[in-house]
């Protein structure tokens, strides 16, 4: 399964990507996580993405990015805020079951 996480800048995730990592692990789940800044997200998404993840920060433009991700026909979740965290990990991945199961 491959997720694609946007945020801002594409760098402060880099630790929600390890929770979701760590996560699966735990539990036998092959994921592959790449999280992008918001400026490179029209051009990641084309890309095959399984589904792509919104952080908290911004949900506001969360219209822009489901745009776009349904051009691709890739389903879209925004990150409820108790799961953007070094422990998020299992909250992320629950949200992530309901979309694709």
């Amino acid at each position: 399964m491959k997720l694609l996480l946007v945020c801002s800048g594409g760098m402060s995730s880099a630790i929600v990507v390890k929770a979701i990592e760590k996560e699966a692990a735990k539990t036998g789940q092959d994921i592959s996580v790449k999280s992008v800044g918001s400026g490179e997200y029209t051009e990641e998404v084309k890309n095959g993405w399984d589904l792509v993840l919104v952080a908290p920060q911004v949900r506001h433009r969360a219209d822009f990015f489901r745009e776009a991700a349904d051009e691709h026909k890739v389903p879209l979740i925004i990150i409820p805020p108790q799961g953007y965290n070094p422990m998020g990990g299992a909250v992320i991945l629950a949200e992530v079951k309901k979309i694709l199961g």
